[in-house]
């Protein structure tokens, strides 16, 4: 009967942490990244305007996209955007970006770079 008590209370804490909390399966998939050109030249080359979005229903952290060979004429804010090395870059300096919200920058290159998330934690 002991065992029954502590077995149900176990499972009635985990129910009630469940709900408190939140069930968050969110990763990569929830990543979206928009590249779209501005219009506007800098130093001869195209700028491009990119939308990183938290696509998941809970906060994101330490997220890094693949970079390999970034290059741009016009500065980026690093808090925003920094090269990590090994073709990786942080996004919003590995800080939280909220559920369902964005990370927004500008970088001049030709061609574009193809950015994709590699790594995210989340927590819920």
């Amino acid at each position: 009967m002991e065992t029954i008590v502590k077995l149900s209370i176990t499972l009635l804490l985990l129910l009630l942490t469940l709900l408190t909390k939140g069930v968050c399966s969110c990763g990569l998939n929830n990543i979206t990244v928009g590249t779209i050109r501005s219009g506007v030249e800098i130093k001869g080359k195209p700028e491009w305007n990119v939308v990183v979005v938290n696509n998941c229903d809970c906060p994101m952290q330490k997220m890094v996209l693949s970079c390999n060979d970034f290059q741009t004429t016009e500065p980026v804010d690093p808090t925003l955007f920094k090269p990590l090395g090994n073709n990786e870059c942080s996004v919003n300096n590995g800080n939280v970006i909220p559920a369902k919200n964005t990370v927004n920058f500008s970088y001049a290159w030709d061609p574009p770079f193809f950015l994709r998330p590699t790594f995210v934690t989340t927590s819920c």
